[in-house]
């Protein structure tokens, strides 16, 4: 009896045992996930979820290994979306003078997203970071009255505001198309170097935040040298312009001071239509490109060439064997069809040939050729596939009808700008009758430009500038010419890449590549093809598609080559 007693009671003892066990392990997770918490506090994704936690932003705990106290403030990881970060608010509102220079290269740092402060140099750019300060105003106040004295001038580094040309502003709430200026701009730099007043006044158009410099601090720090080093580089730009010989120093000092320097990085758009722009852009380094959407749909050569091209599929029947006819008499209809009357790719092979013996290679093959056929190695190319009718929907156009996935447009490079060429010029003297209306884009490829407004330029300009300006014409090419180039350029494309599949021996053993997981990206490259041989299909898209928008035109699909049907190259050489 007694033992059943002992191993009833041990078995009582061992349930609470692990009871306690269980208990205990559910105390200490509580704790652990209570210290992970802690510790998430400082992150910003997690500030947004929790903000009640602001109140206590700052936490500590003992370091076994370090034997101290490690204090963590979660204030300085804080900032909403879009806002100025506290504690760079911080740092701007101290004094000039008590600020560190570890504080003020970093709200340097931090200003770098703001197109107008990379605009100045390294030196400029670290003085104006140790003087600027932080400000927020809401919606409706009036920044810069229109004839007071200039005392500041401003950074927008969150919201808009407007530009008018009545004291209080409210014309700018009344306006459909306000002048708007947006996160980036800056304004007023003007009036802290001249004693002039303001010549128009600047409102907010909702809560904005500033960061403003103020006359004082300008003038303390020496940032009007600086400023004036810059005007100075601009002065001594425009003077060695043929465009301005004939102005004196003072004169061409009004329209420096009218100008604003802009620096663009490499690909960075510039203009979406610099000939509708209300400024005139002198290009002091670097270069930049003109390019323009071409609307494919609207060329005549465009629509004969896609037919030509799908002839090649809709004219065969449906139940047709490839075996019926072999690859030389296929490419002889072909060609028979496309080059009737002249052949002249028979030069291109001699030239092929002659580069590969000046190479040393071992090219000596001889193809014949007669006068009513095409080089074998040069012909176009038809998939080894069953063809086939094709079903697929049309567009009405002003030559006929076109398949509607053909409808495309393409960005060509039509002039590239160098160093003290002018932009916005070329149309300022003729009538507005005879302007090209057609939008030009202007991409950067790494430039500083000088940014004037036409109507300003207007004003200054004098009798010996108009007679220089009448000889001022740039002449842009059609768009027929400009898809004639396009097609031309797509054919040699394609052409060449067949070519050096043929001639270039494939490897054997493919090098080893290790397996990386495929990022999911916006990019495609066959987002920006048209694959005429499969317009007729119906499977679903597995890749984003481009679309321009057009002035008073619904949005363009955009694409960067046009895959059309083809024979194959190694068909038609003797085996």
């Amino acid at each position: 009896m007694r033992r059943y007693m002992v191993s009833h009671s041990l078995q009582i003892l061992k349930k609470e045992l692990g009871l306690y066990k269980l208990t205990m392990g559910i105390i200490m997770m509580n704790r652990v996930c209570k210290m992970f918490r802690q510790g998430l506090r400082g992150f910003r994704e997690y500030q947004i979820i929790e903000t009640a936690h602001r109140k206590h932003p700052i936490f500590s705990f003992w370091d076994e290994r370090k034997q101290g106290r490690i204090t963590f403030d979660t204030m300085d990881f804080i900032a909403e979306s879009g806002h100025f970060p506290p504690k760079a608010i911080q740092i701007a509102q101290k004094k000039p003078a008590w600020r560190t220079e570890q504080e003020i290269q970093a709200l340097c740092n931090l200003l770098q997203v703001l197109d107008s402060f990379r605009n100045y140099s390294e030196s400029l750019q670290l003085l104006l970071a140790k003087v600027v300060r932080f400000e927020r105003f809401g919606r409706r106040r009036v920044i810069v009255k229109k004839g007071q004295r200039g005392n500041s001038f401003y950074f927008i580094y969150l919201g808009m505001v407007a530009v008018t040309e009545d004291e209080d502003g409210s014309s700018a709430f009344l306006d459909p198309h306000p002048t708007l200026l947006q996160k980036g701009s800056c304004f007023g730099e003007m009036g802290l170097l001249t004693s002039s007043v303001r010549r128009a006044t600047v409102v907010c158009m909702e809560e904005t935040e500033f960061l403003v410099v103020d006359r004082e601090d300008f003038l303390a720090n020496e940032l009007d040298k600086e400023v004036k080093k810059d005007a100075q580089q601009r002065f001594e730009f425009l003077r060695k312009m043929d465009l301005f010989h004939s102005w004196s120093d003072d004169k061409l000092w009004k329209l420096v001071m009218l100008g604003k320097m802009e620096k663009f990085s490499y690909g960075q758009l510039i203009s979406k239509d610099f000939v509708e722009s209300s400024s005139i852009m002198f290009v002091c380094k670097g270069s930049c490109e003109v390019l323009q959407l071409i609307d494919l749909e609207t060329s005549t050569f465009y629509h004969k060439w896609v037919w030509q091209h799908l002839q090649l599929i809709e004219d065969r029947p449906l139940n047709t064997h490839l075996k019926d006819l072999s690859p030389v008499e296929r490419f002889k209809e072909f060609q028979i069809r496309s080059y009737p009357v002249q052949d002249f790719s028979f030069l291109k092979l001699l030239h092929l040939q002659k580069s590969q013996e000046q190479q040393g290679s071992s090219f000596s093959r001889k193809i014949k050729t007669s006068g009513n056929t095409l080089p074998k190695t040069l012909g176009s190319k038809i998939k080894s596939r069953c063809p086939h009718l094709m079903e697929c929907s049309m567009i009405e156009t002003k030559y006929g009808d076109l398949p509607k996935e053909a409808a495309v447009g393409a960005y060509m490079k039509i002039h590239t700008v160098e160093q003290g060429e002018i932009l916005g010029l070329h149309q300022i003297l003729l009538p507005d009758s005879q302007h090209d209306r057609r939008p030009l884009i202007l991409v950067s490829l790494g430039a500083e430009v000088i940014r004037v407004g036409k109507e300003k330029f207007c004003e200054l300009i004098d009798s010996k500038t108009i007679e220089k300006l009448s000889k001022f014409k740039i002449m842009y090419p059609s768009d027929e010419d400009m898809c004639q180039k396009f097609l031309k350029e797509n054919t040699w494309n394609i052409f060449r890449k067949d070519l050096v599949r043929l001639l270039v021996e494939p490897r054997q053993c493919p090098p080893f590549t290790p397996i990386q997981p495929k990022k999911k990206g916006i990019y495609n490259p066959k987002a920006v093809m048209l694959d005429l041989c499969s317009l007729d299909k119906k499977t679903k898209r597995h890749h984003p598609i481009f679309m321009a928008p057009q002035k008073y035109l619904p949005p363009l699909r955009i694409v960067q080559a046009i895959i059309a049907p083809r024979h194959k190259i190694q068909e038609l050489l003797p085996q």
